[in-house]
């Protein structure tokens, strides 16, 4: 153990540790599982937020312990990288065998509790546990399945949020889902690239010329910005034309330009902090909130 690694197990308690482990900064990504309903309109019934916080626990646990081996698994490497050192099991205050029972258990707590939601759900959600043990066990290190497997993540926490409460999810709806994950993830290698430190922890960054990671971002940008126009302008795919949901699209695309041009200038690596820093990204983002909230609640 070295030097860094005594004084920082010494000075943290294994709960605090632990609490570190499970990423608290990342736990509002499972707030995608509200998407389907909130997309469909549904989430004025009490009984449906009920279900979709359920599912939304359910896959933070299943995400913390996802986070507990892949802090296992890249502890060696993580030593060496100025700010991942600080990891619990990289930096030694939580040993490999406490982080990997640790995430057993929120694994299986996690997997109970959306089992109560429905086969539907739980098969889900193992399915997204099993693609993210998949990934950290090796395939991040496989050029473009790595980008493909985070992407699903997305996804699957979309069709879970469905499933969970009932709600009818629109084709085009799982399409936006797909394409934006993949232009955030893509945005994410770039700006990863830009970065010579990161290759110590992902040398799949070797693999992908900035030049192929700009053809898929334009490619995704594309595509997340045609599913979304169907989306909107044919509501749930039916043949439904709601004025603001339409009207929706144009700070919607916006966002996605302005989010592409600041992944060009060599940000883009922590997206959900990146988002709130540029004003002209916020104020689409709220434009886009307000005009799809009012299109689907109260028009």
């Amino acid at each position: 153990m070295t030097g860094f690694q005594a004084s920082t197990a010494t000075r943290e308690a294994p709960g605090r540790a632990l609490l570190r482990l499970s990423r608290p900064q990342q736990w509002h990504k499972a707030v995608t599982v509200f998407a389907a309903p909130a997309a469909a309109g549904a989430l004025k019934s009490p009984t449906v937020v009920l279900k979709a916080s359920i599912a939304a626990l359910g896959f933070v646990l299943l995400a913390a312990a996802i986070y507990a081996f892949n802090d296992i698994r890249d502890a060696p490497d993580d030593r060496r990288h100025p700010r991942k050192r600080r990891r619990p099991v990289a930096s030694g205050v939580l040993s490999p065998a406490q982080a990997a029972a640790f995430g057993v258990v929120v694994a299986l707590l996690g997997l109970t509790i959306v089992s109560a939601l429905g086969r539907a759900t739980f098969g889900l959600a193992a399915a997204y546990l099993v693609a993210q043990v998949l990934y950290v066990a090796g395939l991040k290190h496989v050029a473009v399945v790595d980008l493909v497997l985070v992407a699903l993540g997305f996804v699957l926490r979309a069709a879970a949020g469905g499933a969970a409460t009932g709600t009818p999810v629109s084709h085009w709806f799982l399409l936006v889902s797909l394409f934006g994950a993949m232009f955030l993830v893509t945005g994410k290698r770039k700006a990863e690239h830009a970065s010579p430190g990161n290759a110590v922890g992902r040398p799949v960054l070797a693999a992908y010329p900035t030049s192929w990671l700009d053809q898929v971002m334009t490619v995704a940008l594309l595509g997340t910005a045609l599913s979304y126009g169907m989306w909107a302008f044919q509501y749930l795919g039916l043949d439904v034309y709601r004025e603001l949901l339409a009207i929706s699209f144009l700070p919607f695309f916006t966002g996605l330009l302005r989010y592409a041009l600041v992944v060009s200038t060599g940000r883009g690596e922590e997206p959900e902090h990146d988002i709130f820093r540029d004003p002209v990204l916020l104020l689409a983002g709220l434009v886009w909130a307000c005009l799809v909230g009012i299109g689907l609640y109260f028009a």
